[in-house]
């Protein structure tokens, strides 16, 4: 594993903004995009809250989703509302470039319809969390989510509400140029000595990921 050591969650998030930054900037001088699949959770907000005071030309910049909740739009649980907050409100960014996932269709329609959203897309950078049972996106352990081959899955069942959800799989976030994990707090050190010691969980069927960890989250 690529492992990176950050002293708090505040240098975690600033170090992991500095990074996208820098991806976009090459990104977009190689090909004219930086296609950018976002995370939800606690962790990446900070992060966020940093990057929209960078130096982005946003305007080539296409935002994508790892997963939303099955919520109505513009609950407050919703990832989309969280990085709109932190993050969109805050910086010149076209809307027709930020592509969200329609989840308050329900978990089947809304996965189909991202589905085409991502045809012929490879994204350039997917920002992953990981959750203290060693989940990813909204790729749970032992959920049939997690064993799907489909480019996006409908979750169901997941062992945190909401039940129903829409995650990118496995196959979309693994065939994407760059995969960085934020890794932040105490309550993520068991998940991640379990993957340090070669279980796998599912944040560890990333391949080829860059790791942002706190020392909070570091095992001994």
């Amino acid at each position: 594993m690529n492992v990176h050591v950050h002293d708090d969650a505040k240098t975690l998030g600033i170090a992991v903004a500095t990074q996208i930054a820098l991806l976009a900037k090459q990104a977009i001088a190689a090909r004219g995009v930086f296609r950018l699949a976002l995370a939800g959770g606690e962790t990446p907000r900070r992060c966020y809250e940093v990057l929209s005071r960078m130096n982005i030309d946003w305007t080539h910049v296409q935002i994508y989703f790892g997963d939303e909740r099955c919520l109505p739009t513009g609950d407050l649980n919703r990832n989309d509302v969280m990085v709109r907050d932190a993050l969109f409100q805050h910086i010149a960014i076209p809307e027709e470039n930020i592509h969200r996932i329609m989840a308050e269709l329900g978990a089947a329609h809304a996965a189909a319809r991202y589905m085409l959203v991502l045809a012929g897309i490879q994204l350039d950078l997917v920002l992953l969390g990981m959750g203290e049972d060693g989940h990813t996106a909204s790729l749970f352990p032992g959920n049939p989510a997690s064993a799907s081959k489909a480019a996006v899955v409908a979750v169901y069942d997941a062992p945190k509400p909401p039940a129903e959800r829409v995650s990118l799989g496995f196959m979309t976030i693994n065939a994407a140029r760059a995969k960085l994990f934020m890794v932040g707090g105490e309550g993520k050190r068991p998940a991640l000595e379990r993957i340090l010691r070669g279980e796998i969980l599912p944040a560890a069927i990333i391949t080829d990921a860059e790791w942002h960890v706190d020392r909070a989250a570091l095992p001994e």
